[in-house]
């Protein structure tokens, strides 16, 4: 059963100032997500990343913890809670521990909301916009090269869930080549929350997105800011029509 409070709340957060030329992101104390919400997103985004899977063990509290900068006893309540849902399980005994539920997916279905997706959506290509403007013209030689390599592994994947990783991967390190390591933090909330709260894009959408990702590195690369932008502005409905 589905604990339908779990759900995460209409996203308010601020977008990252600048100053001096600089993503602060200090304007995220306070106003981020709660501990609670910061361990399901980045639980969620590490299946996405396919860095654990259903049915695998999680690393203990304290692991977490100290990974994610929040205190163990805050990570417990979030796994209690996370168990109550159903996306969890938790075994005792010497080989226990706390567990991706085996039905993880079925579970993630029920939380889906379609409004709080578009809103996280709107959020995440505000955010992108902001990035690609603010950078555009001032990206270093060879700062995109990981990024076209993504590009590339993405073409070639017939995996379902291997594009989904490729793509997140991409947005993850758009956002650190041209925000920095905190902006790649935020997005990774996002990211982790659109995870949870919305569907899947089919594998067509990925790959009509990842058209989109090479027109907006080419257009980076000869550092023009409005086709870059709209380059962002198409990927959202890339592949929808």
């Amino acid at each position: 059963m589905v604990n339908a409070a779990g759900k995460f709340g209409p996203y308010n957060q601020a977008v990252p100032a600048q100053v001096g030329g600089v993503w602060d992101t200090r304007v995220l104390a306070g106003r981020g997500p709660t501990g609670a919400e910061l361990v399901r997103s980045r639980i969620a985004l590490r299946i996405r990343l396919r860095s654990v899977a259903p049915g695998d063990r999680l690393p203990d509290a304290g692991v977490l913890a100290e990974e994610l900068g929040i205190s163990e006893i805050t990570v417990r309540r979030a796994l209690e809670a996370m168990c109550q849902d159903g996306l969890l399980d938790r075994r005792r005994g010497r080989s226990g521990g706390t567990f991706i539920a085996a039905d993880w997916d079925t579970v993630v279905a029920v939380l889906h909301d379609a409004d709080e997706t578009a809103s996280l959506e709107s959020f995440h290509l505000l955010l992108e916009c902001g990035l690609v403007a603010h950078g555009t013209g001032e990206v270093p030689d060879g700062r995109l090269d990981g990024l076209r390599t993504l590009v590339e592994e993405l073409d070639l994947a017939e995996d379902p869930a291997r594009l989904l990783e490729l793509e997140t991967r991409f947005h993850l390190d758009l956002a650190e080549a041209l925000g920095g390591v905190g902006i790649r933090e935020f997005a990774a909330d996002l990211l982790g929350r659109q995870c949870l709260l919305g569907p899947a894009p089919a594998p067509s959408v990925v790959r009509a997105r990842n058209r989109c990702h090479t027109d907006l590195l080419d257009e980076l690369t000869r550092g023009a800011m409005d086709p870059a932008v709209r380059a962002v502005k198409a990927h959202r409905h890339a592949g929808l029509n």
